[in-house]
């Protein structure tokens, strides 16, 4: 099945392309890799939630806030690709969690990113990750994401 209608039958949809909030590009493509930049939760051009996960964002919350990351990367691939039909593998994932002190399970925030991965593409969703805790994110952001993308 491919890629799109395995969208529609999960029914996700990819959002338009979040707009830059700085003076940097969405993604940028070298050979058949795409690097994304980092990618706030951003609906609508608005972040649902603010603030640091374990104190006034749950778990649960930032796991959602990483799936919509996830969605804005995806989304950044298509300035590069016609379709996410031509993804190879996402090859790695970085999770940053702003994060409140004693909170020390960035990993299953970045669970909510990688799941979803696995669950649009299988196999080819499997990835290398890294998720840290940091104090704070561009617009008291709970989570940012950014993907590097093998595509044919």
């Amino acid at each position: 099945m491919a890629i799109t209608e395995h969208l529609n039958a999960l029914g996700i949809q990819i959002p338009p392309v979040p707009k830059a909030l700085a003076a940097y590009i969405p993604s940028k493509r070298t050979g058949n890799l795409i690097f994304t930049s980092g990618q706030l939760p951003l609906r609508e051009g608005k972040l649902q939630k603010t603030g640091k996960v374990g104190k006034n964002v749950s778990l649960e919350e930032a796991k959602d806030e990483a799936r919509q990351c996830v969605l804005n990367a995806l989304s950044t691939l298509l300035l590069h690709i016609p379709s996410l039909d031509h993804v190879k593998s996402i090859v790695k994932l970085g999770v940053y969690v702003a994060s409140a002190e004693n909170f020390i399970e960035q990993h299953l925030v970045a669970n909510g990113a990688s799941e979803l991965l696995s669950q649009i593409f299988g196999e080819q969703g499997k990835h290398a990750r890294f998720a840290i805790g940091v104090s704070s994110l561009p617009l008291d952001a709970s989570v940012e994401l950014e993907m590097t993308v093998e595509v044919e």
